[in-house]
């Protein structure tokens, strides 16, 4: 039997090389841009110390709240897995993984494509490439990053992190753009109007009422 839990080398390993490329694509300076990238860095630890370290959900659900799930293989790493302890299966869990794992890889390329543009710009407005569509690209690669591990391998305490995380960079972006504005007035106003913050399209009005709050 074999057991794929307690591997916290590869724990460290994980966390070091996803806020390697987080911090150098966000490349945060002030100190209240390091705050947020602290709740990414505890979101990314807390994901994988449950995937490779301890199945905190998976011991929560068993031994605290009595909720029983038939596992063949207990110390088997796709055990922790939440989805597939709960019957849907390790084949559907891992194609789940996958669809997780896309979604992480697609925001990777957001925010590098993001820091790209914004290294080019030195220092000037950027209102094209990624930026004609979204304010706020490499925050969006965050959100993807964070929602495409949630996806790949879901847990308690990730799930109660992730709405702080979300709400921490919209609190940021709202200050960077404070900021922005107060530099180059008009012309920010004009792209802000034109501009969604951090998704392609509006759904609807209601998403203009949210961005002015």
């Amino acid at each position: 039997m074999n057991y794929d839990y307690g591997l916290w080398s590869i724990v460290i390993i994980n966390v070091l090389w996803v806020l390697f490329f987080v911090i150098s694509f966000i490349r945060p300076k002030k100190k209240y841009e390091w705050r947020s990238m602290g709740v990414v860095s505890a979101f990314f630890v807390a994901l994988f110390t449950e995937m490779y370290g301890f199945p905190l959900t998976i011991y929560l659900l068993t031994s605290i709240f009595g909720i029983k799930i038939p596992v063949l293989n207990p110390f088997g790493h796709e055990s922790g897995h939440l989805l597939a302890s709960f019957g849907v299966g390790v084949e559907k869990a891992l194609l789940i993984c996958q669809i997780g794992s896309f979604i992480f890889g697609l925001g990777l390329v957001i925010m590098a494509i993001g820091w790209w543009q914004i290294h080019r710009g030195q220092g000037e407005l950027v209102t094209d490439g990624i930026y004609r569509y979204v304010r706020h690209p490499q925050y969006l690669g965050i959100f993807m990053l964070t929602i495409g591990m949630m996806i790949q391998w879901p847990t308690l305490s990730t799930f109660i992190m992730l709405p702080i995380l979300l709400y921490s960079y919209y609190k940021l972006a709202k200050r960077e753009e404070a900021v922005v504005l107060e530099e180059f007035g008009e012309e920010y106003e004009d792209y802000m109007r034109k501009t969604p913050a951090f998704f392609p399209v509006r759904f609807n009005k209601a998403d203009r009422i949210i961005e002015e709050v």
